[in-house]
């Protein structure tokens, strides 16, 4: 990954470095901006290179990097790194310093090169970069096991690095690893060790996927992140549409301020008004004093408008006024309210169908789709999408469920990999948990709670009057997929409407709206 020294990585814009002392104590500090990210959906190789760049003035270094290993090759690679010259390096275990460290698994300080059998020279000669001191350490997880090294080079001020500096690397690669070990990257290097196949992949953090869609977008994500552009994300149920959401505000400057979600699918279209822009007392009966909306709530941050295309029409004016103007009115009241937020929006719907047919607005339309996502369906993605998140959510669920984690069996895995999955990634997580929950030890296919009739779908039947025709399940428009899945749902919890929405995790109003198109009368009272 190309870098200059130094130089803030992409979306990150994080205070200056403190001046700090030279006892391995004070090295907490070096990891002190970033506790707050490593749980969230950050551009991994951003916040990697930042890391580097830290450690590297905090060891008074010229140069340093992230090396981490690929059990498969037993090789190491740099995954975050001061390399303006070359892409990404590779060296074998036991070749050069590093490689030597993540063999023998100690630390190596390399006061002069010259004549060292461990420097391997081939580095400086395809970089054109000049090493005169070398420090490395290794990266352990908590369970002792070596998963990189750590690597700083040319002491600044001095011609090595000190028994010290190599006892403040050792205390801030532990804590390195201890952030890591939170990554959706340490995880993709775990399941790397059984799928060697399947290399390891470069993301967003808790974003799995290294589809050519997904590739694209998270180009896109880049590139609008660091700006206040308006963006629009549209994708099925369950494609992760709230995942980006979250990437493109953590990832921009407004990371440290509020992340609001407010929900248009979940909420009745009375409330939806008041929920945005809040109320003055004596609004209505029972305003008995002032209430700041989710804009209010938001200031400096982003508004995640979930399903935009539920919101009402009068309420998708006050909307443009706020994207335009940058200013609204509370319910009940007459006096503009300034506001300084960036605006997400999500949808499943075809909001240029809803425009032609009268029931969007096309100057709000042309407004929040400045910057454009569309979300692919996990079908679309690939047999490699659905192993990475299938291996992902085995190791989540059974951490979440303080289980060890099972075997996914190859008939489990290909059966995953033949379902279309109409509920997308949602769908997976679901189907992953319940079988790590009623497995012992290894997932089988009798585990996977998945409709016998997508069996037939991989399977084309022959007919003696044309081509191959596909089974029934195949032809289905998407809204009857979802009726069947939600149906599906509804009788798996006998009737449960509140359990039936967790399930589907969609707001129990959204269910009964979706019920109610379906025909189906309501609950009893």
């Amino acid at each position: 990954m190309p870098s200059g020294c130094y130089g803030a990585a992409s979306g990150f814009v994080l205070p200056p470095l403190p001046a700090m002392p030279h006892a391995p104590s004070d090295v907490s500090q070096v990891l002190l901006p970033f506790g707050g990210l490593v749980g969230r959906e950050v551009d991994l190789d951003a916040f990697l290179q930042t890391l580097m760049d830290r450690i590297a003035i905090t060891l008074q270094a010229d140069r340093g990097t992230l090396w981490l290993l690929d059990p498969a090759r037993r090789e190491l690679f740099s995954r975050a790194a001061h390399l303006p010259e070359v892409s990404q390096i590779r060296v074998k275990l036991g070749q050069g310093v590093a490689g030597t460290v993540a063999e023998a698994g100690h630390a190596i300080n390399v006061p002069d090169p010259r004549g060292e059998q461990r420097f391997f020279a081939d580095i400086d000669r395809m970089t054109g970069y000049r090493t005169t001191s070398l420090l490395a350490v290794p990266l352990r997880d908590t369970d002792g096991a070596l998963y990189g090294v750590l690597q700083v080079l040319n002491r600044r001020g001095a011609d090595r690095f000190t028994d010290d500096d190599t006892a403040r690397l050792t205390a801030i690669a532990s804590q390195v690893s201890t952030a890591l070990q939170s990554t959706s990257l340490y995880q993709e290097l775990q399941r790397a060790k059984d799928q060697p196949q399947v290399p390891v992949g470069y993301f967003f953090n808790r974003i799995i996927g290294e589809s050519p869609q997904l590739q694209a977008i998270y180009r896109l994500v880049r590139k609008a992140a660091p700006t206040d552009a308006t963006v629009l994300l549209r994708g099925e149920s369950g494609s992760g549409k709230e995942l980006f959401a979250r990437a493109v505000h953590v990832n921009g400057p407004r990371r440290d301020q509020p992340f609001i979600k407010v929900d248009c699918a979940a909420l009745p279209a009375t409330l939806i008004e008041n929920e945005l822009f809040g109320h003055e007392r004596g609004a209505f009966t029972g305003a008995d004093h002032r209430m700041p909306g989710k804009f209010e709530a938001a200031s400096g941050g982003t508004v995640f408008i979930d399903e935009i295309g539920e919101l009402p029409l009068p309420v998708q004016g006050k909307l443009l006024r706020v994207i335009q103007d940058r200013e609204f009115e509370r319910v009940g009241g007459t006096q503009a309210v300034k506001v300084d937020v960036r605006i997400v929006a999500a949808t499943h719907r075809d909001l240029a169908r809803m425009v032609a047919e009268g029931r969007f607005r096309e100057d709000l339309y042309y407004r929040i789709k400045v910057v454009e996502v569309v979300l692919p369906p996990l079908r679309e993605r690939g047999a490699e999408d659905i192993e990475r998140l299938a291996h992902h959510f085995v190791g989540a669920v059974a951490r979440r469920h303080r289980l060890s984690p099972p075997r996914l069996s190859a008939a489990a895995l290909e059966r995953l990999k033949r379902y279309r999955w109409p509920g997308n990634v949602r769908e997976l997580e679901n189907c992953i948990e319940s079988a790590v929950v009623l497995c012992e030890g290894e997932i089988l296919e009798e585990h996977l709670p998945l409709p016998n009739v997508d069996r037939a779908a991989a399977v084309p039947a022959a007919t003696h009057d044309g081509p191959p025709a596909r089974a029934e399940a195949s032809l289905l428009p998407l809204a009857e997929v979802e009726r069947r899945h939600i149906l599906r749902v509804l009788e798996a919890v006998k009737g449960n409407r509140t359990a039936a929405s967790r399930v589907l995790e969609i707001g129990r109003n959204t269910l009964a709206r979706k019920l109610k198109e379906y025909g189906l009368a309501d609950e009893p009272s």
